[in-house]
């Protein structure tokens, strides 16, 4: 067995395993894709789950200007996207004047994880099938019931071929509000051969009432683990 060969199934504890002379071992060491989140920039907003999310001042004065839609932070790495809703008029009765009303919009976010170029292997993927775990976090508040969706694809390696999904649409309990992070997760097990790549979306609500007041995510994480479990 190669020294490199060696590091991996040791530090990895890759008991079953296969592991193909061929591979260039080196370079999955270096790469080290076990263990680690494998999503760039997880943290956009620049805050941490580890400390309590910032409060919203609520303005009082209309902001100048034509209303902003999206946060404005640095979001390398991701796509991103906007769907302004229309505004909701249940409730109103007939002939009211509203003076003012919130709008709401779908802040999305999302990436593609190329599992082979962040180091694994096919005969891992293919026969070993690590798990593959999925974590997000997002921020309480009370803009509305539904603030986060998240979706998670496992593709083949057309990109198209979706080997298995999960998604996420919590409800929000408004009547109990405390204002903390929330934590979402899922593990990918016994999924089948073929899998290439992970394709990871998020989904934020956004409300624009006299300012923008959005809802924040942090510490989104895509982790291959040395590990498996059956489907």
């Amino acid at each position: 067995m190669s020294e490199w060969k060696k590091r991996c199934a040791e530090e990895w504890s890759l008991q079953g395993a296969p592991m193909p002379d061929s591979q260039d071992w080196k370079s999955v060491y270096e790469a080290k894709p076990l263990g680690r989140n494998l999503l760039k920039n997880p943290s956009p907003h620049g805050v941490s789950k580890d400390t309590p999310p910032p409060e919203h001042d609520l303005r009082e004065v209309p902001r100048h200007g034509p209303p902003g839609f999206e946060p404005d932070v640095d979001f390398s790495s991701w796509t991103t996207s906007t769907e302004i809703l229309p505004y909701d008029s249940s409730g109103i009765p007939a002939g009211a004047v509203v003076c003012q009303r919130p709008r709401y919009s779908w802040f999305t976010m999302e990436q593609v994880v190329d599992l082979k170029a962040e180091g694994l292997w096919e005969e891992l993927l293919d026969n070993f099938q690590p798990e593959i775990f999925i974590q997000d976090w997002y921020e309480e508040s009370q803009l509305h019931e539904s603030i986060f969706e998240l979706h998670v694809k496992l593709l083949g390696a057309d990109k198209s071929t979706v080997i298995s999904e999960h998604s996420a649409n919590p409800t929000e309990d408004r009547s109990a509000y405390s204002h903390t992070w929330k934590g979402v997760s899922h593990m990918f097990s016994g999924y089948g051969p073929g899998v290439r790549y992970v394709h990871f979306q998020h989904r934020l609500k956004n409300q624009y009432l006299n300012g923008f007041y959005g809802t924040l995510s942090s510490s989104s994480s895509v982790m291959v683990r040395p590990t498996k479990t059956s489907a």
